[in-house]
């Protein structure tokens, strides 16, 4: 489990904790803020209403005082409309008169009853009921006379008693006026109230506020800078158990797991680099003999160079490289470093069963390394005829682990590599994936080797192949057409026939003349090479040399800028342009030779000639012209063809190489 990993898993387990804690333990930030708010809500809410009804009652309370006001204007209206009706000629209507009583009976009961609609109500107590009681009584003592006075009798002194009802009605609005002035004053008591509320309000929430969550937060972000500074031992201390206390225990759930993750970080930094090192110095060892086994030019210098990089690089005691035979029947000491002389001498070749080495492989093919302990044998029992064991060598020697890793390819035994302790070694599976790759290195090498000594041998005999072919084809033939010539010659003087002797003497002088030209021509082939990708070069070197033997006007022409051929391709091209010339010196008693190239769209090279020509469809005249054959041979080896035209007007050889040659053989394509 990665660091990472760890630290997910305890930030979730505190964060489900802390969470968890917030659900079963103590009162929830939110509550408490709700329950501060609400009260002070509960409280401005019901100031606010009391306010409101205050303010309803002194609203109606002067309303009424209005139409008590109202009334004493109509008491004095109406005592002047009954004054009047005493004098003739002003007298006011009886229905004028009954129409005040009524409104002035209205007034009454509206101040009764009151109204909720303007509003209009009388704050009533003892002392305004009371008051308003005498105003009602008065009232009908003062109506009844003022009905008596609208009927024309005599109703006493109205003016005394309307002054005695209009100060009824001042007494009555006296105490509505004193009511409001104490209603008017506890409405203002209650603005005062209002306005401590709501600066005590404020300074409540501020303070708790600050208490419940400023000071809190700002604890928390103290603790995140100490973090950030790398103080992992910076905690929160708790103080509640509501929203913020688990966030509280979450930052001190994750600065325990930091700690725990980061305090030991620079020991587990030093075991990283020491990882990396160790693996530093594998890749370079791996790297070194790769290097060296892929210089090494023989076998005897790659496995001695290869047995002291191993001993070094696997801190061995010893190194036996031991190569082993197809049958793996065998284990030849190829190469060792440190091996005791003893050992060296008596383990020069040893069979699987003698001892621990080659034991890895007595069941097959087996890719993984072995670690075999190398016991005591002295305790053994042996025959009196056995002789001293193989593994008693080890044992003397001190060793008491044999590390074997065999050197396999293709699933087939080479051989093994030998590693000998006087300790147990303790490998881990990096130190054994190092030394079979190392081993499989060094058996890469030893195979490349063998495969380059089999292609040398291949090369050497197919240029002595080549060569016998070339003796056979030409001087071999030139042999036995001479030592015909000199059966002939020793007849011709047993029959002493001078004309005979000189006539095979002149077949004989042309015979030498021809081979000495055969060994001249084989000696131009073996020697002329191609040095670079372009063929012109040796062309050019051919053609002159062709002209100083034969003294023969050559041309030589190429045409187009395809890809080069091969150098193995541009031999055989070489060689066969060599024979198409030589054929010409031979045979055509021409005078100007042609040589045409043209490289695109693919290949082809043309010799042709202004001599006499032949009958292609006949063939050569004998078996000693073979030059013909010799030039199908080598256009078969690199699969070209060849075509032949001739006439009077000379002989037209031409190559045609496959049409892809140039292409699937190139360097520049093969190194793209």
């Amino acid at each position: 489990m990665s660091p990472s990993d760890i630290k997910n898993d305890d930030a979730g387990v505190g964060h489900s904790a802390s969470a968890d804690n917030a659900r079963l333990s103590g009162v929830g930030l939110a509550y408490k803020l709700l329950t501060v708010g609400g009260v002070f809500l509960a409280l401005a809410l019901a100031s606010i209403g009391l306010t409101l009804w205050v303010t309803w009652q002194l609203e109606g309370g002067a309303a009424a005082v209005n139409e008590a006001g109202r009334m004493r204007m109509r008491s004095y209206e109406l005592a002047l409309s009954l004054h009047q009706a005493d004098h003739p000629g002003q007298a006011v209507s009886m229905r004028e008169i009954q129409r005040r009583l009524q409104a002035f009976d209205d007034t009454l009961l509206l101040l009764r009853t009151g109204d909720p609609d303007r509003p209009l109500a009388v704050p009533w107590d003892t002392d305004t009921r009371e008051r308003f009681e005498a105003v009602a009584s008065d009232w009908q003592t003062l109506r009844q006379q003022a009905v008596l006075i609208g009927q024309g009798q005599q109703g006493g002194d109205l003016g005394v008693k309307v002054d005695a009802f209009v100060s009824r009605i001042d007494d009555f609005v006296s105490a509505i006026e004193g009511h409001i002035a104490r209603w008017t004053t506890l409405l203002r008591t209650f603005q005062l109230a209002m306005m401590a509320l709501a600066v005590l309000s404020a300074m409540t929430m501020l303070y708790v506020g600050h208490v419940v969550v400023l000071d809190p937060v700002a604890r928390l972000q103290g603790a995140l800078r100490r973090i950030e500074k790398g103080d992992f031992a910076a905690r929160v201390q708790v103080s509640s158990r509501d929203e913020l206390g688990a966030l509280a225990d979450g930052f001190n759930s994750m600065a325990e797991n930091l700690q725990a993750l980061y305090g030991n970080l620079e020991s587990k930094v030093r075991e990283k680099t020491a990882g990396l090192e160790v693996k530093q110095q594998r890749l370079s060892a791996l790297y070194e003999v790769a290097a060296f086994v892929a210089r090494a030019e023989d076998l005897q210098e790659l496995s001695q160079g290869f047995a002291r990089q191993m001993r070094r690089i696997a801190h061995a005691d010893a190194v036996a490289i031991r190569w082993s035979d197809e049958a793996n029947e065998r284990y030849v000491l190829l190469a060792s470093d440190c091996l005791p002389q003893v050992m060296a001498q008596e383990e020069q070749c040893i069979r699987p069963g003698d001892c621990h080495c080659g034991a890895a492989m007595k069941h097959g093919f087996q890719s993984q390394l072995k670690i075999i302990p190398i016991l005591d044998q002295s305790q053994v029992r042996r025959g009196p005829d056995d002789g001293p064991s193989v593994v008693e060598h080890c044992v003397q020697a001190g060793y008491s682990t044999l590390v074997s890793v065999p050197l396999g390819l293709h699933q087939r035994v080479l051989g093994e590599v030998d590693l000998f302790y006087r300790g147990e070694p303790h490998l881990s599976d990096e130190e054994r994936g190092l030394f079979e790759a190392l081993a499989s290195h060094l058996a890469g090498a030893m195979e490349s080797l063998r495969a380059s000594a089999l292609d040398r041998e291949s090369a050497v005999a197919a240029e002595r192949q080549m060569l016998a072919q070339e003796l056979h084809d030409s001087i071999a033939q030139s042999l036995a057409f001479l030592k015909i010539q000199m059966q002939l010659l020793r007849d011709a003087m047993a029959r002493n026939d001078p004309q005979a002797v000189r006539t095979t003497m002149d077949e004989l002088d042309a015979g030498v003349r021809e081979s000495y030209s055969d060994v001249r021509e084989l000696l131009l082939h073996f020697r002329v090479r191609t040095q670079t990708e372009d063929i012109e070069p040796a062309l050019r070197e051919t053609l002159s040399k062709f002209e100083l033997q034969t003294n023969l006007r050559t041309h030589l022409s190429i045409q187009g800028q395809g890809l080069p051929l091969p150098a193995d391709v541009q031999i055989q091209v070489l060689h066969i342009v060599q024979e198409a010339l030589s054929n010409v010196r031979k045979h055509a008693q021409a005078s100007q030779v042609w040589v045409d190239v043209q490289t695109q769209p693919h290949w082809w090279v043309r010799v042709r000639d202004d001599g006499h020509g032949f009958d292609v469809a006949a063939g050569p005249p004998d078996d000693t012209h073979v030059g013909l054959r010799i030039m199908q041979e080598r256009a078969q080896r690199i699969g070209a063809q060849v075509d032949l035209q001739s006439g009077p007007q000379g002989t037209v050889m031409q190559l045609r190489l496959p049409e892809h040659t140039a292409q699937h053989s190139s360097p520049f394509l093969a190194a793209h």
